[in-house]
């Protein structure tokens, strides 16, 4: 059993890589891939522990903006991005910090509009939080501890969420120009968790994955701890025939997500298999 898609305390996740190498090794998973939110951090740490029982792969999980007519400031939708044969080259991670330092722009400004409703925070103190990557979910638990909010899904769904009254936009890569960015770079370019698109009507989301893979994407990630049977196998049949691969994983962030555990995804080998072809 594999697993794809895991994050360490570089993102938002609460295992340091060391933790998260160990506990994969304890799950008897064959391969791990870290894919943090917008680093490489967490898997160079990894990385560079050296070989141990459990093969370790690149990974990054990208976020992105989906522009669509009937959505104002468009959709936000998380890619996967996969350098299996050798990490990623030093002009995709240029690319990053041009997208981090715009990140900490828009970190910025949310800090000051929290401040705005009355809330007493810094972004130094979010960043204390955030490590190397700081994000929405290290406002939240920050919003946690002070005691504005009870838990992170009400500091999301009150001050955070796209629509709630404390949120800022900030300047994502559009999701088809992040898709080249990872396909010239030599990596597998991987819709996350398509379920979130939010798509009510199947044969739509059908349309707009494959205007996705009309663009390059080059797979679906089909397990997902989010995906029930019946959505896995619309993936798998859907990948089947838009003639990509799938990836899968569990979405592991530790502590942050106490109900999802490595290998819950329950990624058969064969997926990295065709993956590497």
């Amino acid at each position: 059993m594999i697993d794809l898609h895991t994050h360490t305390t570089e993102s938002d996740g609460t295992f340091t890589p060391e933790e998260l190498l160990s506990a994969a090794e304890e799950a008897g998973l064959a391969a791990l891939a870290i894919t943090d939110h917008d680093t490489f951090r967490g898997y160079d740490a990894a990385a560079a522990m050296g070989a141990g029982a459990v093969r370790l792969y690149c990974g990054i999980e990208l976020s992105t903006r989906l522009h669509e007519p009937s959505l104002a400031n468009g959709k936000s939708v998380h890619l996967l991005a996969y350098f299996l044969e050798q990490p990623a080259p030093p002009e995709f991670r240029d690319w990053l910090d041009d997208l981090n330092a715009s990140r900490r722009d828009r970190n910025r400004r949310m800090a000051a509009r929290l401040r705005e409703l009355g809330l007493e925070l810094t972004l130094e103190e979010a960043e204390a939080l955030g490590k190397s990557v700081t994000g929405r979910p290290h406002f939240a638990r920050l919003l946690v501890t002070k005691g504005y909010v009870r838990s992170i899904r009400e500091a999301f769904d009150l001050y955070l969420d796209e629509s709630a009254k404390g949120y800022v936009a900030r300047d994502e890569p559009t999701t088809q120009e992040a898709i080249r960015r990872v396909v010239d770079a030599g990596g597998i370019a991987s819709l996350a968790h398509p379920v979130r698109l939010g798509r009510r009507d199947l044969a739509d989301e059908q349309q707009l994955i494959a205007s996705l893979v009309d663009s390059g994407l080059t797979a679906i990630e089909a397990y997902h701890t989010d995906h029930n049977e019946e959505r896995v196998a619309f993936y798998l049949d859907l990948a089947n025939q838009l003639g990509v691969p799938v990836t899968g994983g569990s979405d592991f962030h530790g502590a942050h997500k106490p109900g999802v555990a490595l290998g819950d995804a329950r990624v058969p080998d064969e997926v990295l298999a065709r993956l590497l072809g």
